[in-house]
């Protein structure tokens, strides 16, 4: 695994201070006049923390409107090595205690997802993991399984790509699964509980894969 360079490290702080300062100035005008009573201290907290986050999720967006994760190899000390350090420090210090936790219900972790560039289709919940959501494309009336984990990214060794994630709808990813990247789902296949879906697998429509690593167990239909 690559070290994260002190540009990148600096470049988030620069972020995270701009988000912090949002943070506490959209507190400080929307709330700071107003008799809060003796919870005024909490209330101001939980606030200036949920203000932060919606500055974060805008900060995070604009910098990837500015610098799109690309697909492909990641080269060392490559404009594209840089973005993805950069994002990786997003996820392992603001947005990790947001998807990992079970802290928020499911249909808020929706809208987390949505906000943090997930492509989602109409009617579709993770309950697992989606570890790189600007690469995840899942279509419509899809679910993913509690402790499912789905990625976008592979490392290995000093090598580090990034491959998106395609899944289509009326999915079924089970519990505790992992979707691993490059690997594209067709529409109505399910993924059984408990499956590692190795990188740049291929499911076709209406398939039913699983075991470790996954494989076909049924074709559309049922059939063999």
């Amino acid at each position: 695994m690559r070290a994260i360079k002190p540009g990148e490290i600096a470049c988030f702080l620069s972020l995270l201070a701009v988000i912090v300062l949002a943070g506490v100035g959209s507190t400080a005008l929307l709330l700071g006049h107003l008799p809060l009573g003796d919870f005024r201290g909490v209330l101001l907290l939980l606030a200036g923390v949920l203000l932060s986050y919606l500055w974060a999720f805008l900060v995070y967006r604009l910098f990837l409107l500015a610098m799109p994760l690309r697909e492909g190899p990641v080269a060392p000390g490559s404009r594209d090595e840089f973005v993805a350090n950069v994002n990786i420090l997003f996820y392992l210090m603001l947005f990790n205690a947001l998807i990992r936790t079970h802290f928020l219900p499911v249909p808020l972790l929706r809208l987390v997802y949505l906000a943090l560039g997930a492509r989602l289709g109409a009617n579709t919940y993770s309950a697992g993991v989606l570890l790189d959501p600007p690469l995840t494309r899942i279509g419509a009336n899809t679910i993913i399984g509690h402790d499912a984990v789905i990625f976008a990214h592979v490392i290995e060794g000093e090598r580090m790509e990034l491959k998106a994630v395609t899944i289509g709808d009326g999915a079924t990813i089970g519990a505790t699964a992992v979707v691993m990247a490059g690997v594209a789902i067709g529409d109505g296949a399910i993924v059984s509980a408990g499956a590692v879906v190795v990188k740049d697998s291929q499911i076709g429509a209406g398939e039913v894969w699983g075991g470790v690593p996954a494989r076909r167990l049924k074709g559309p239909g049922g059939a063999a």
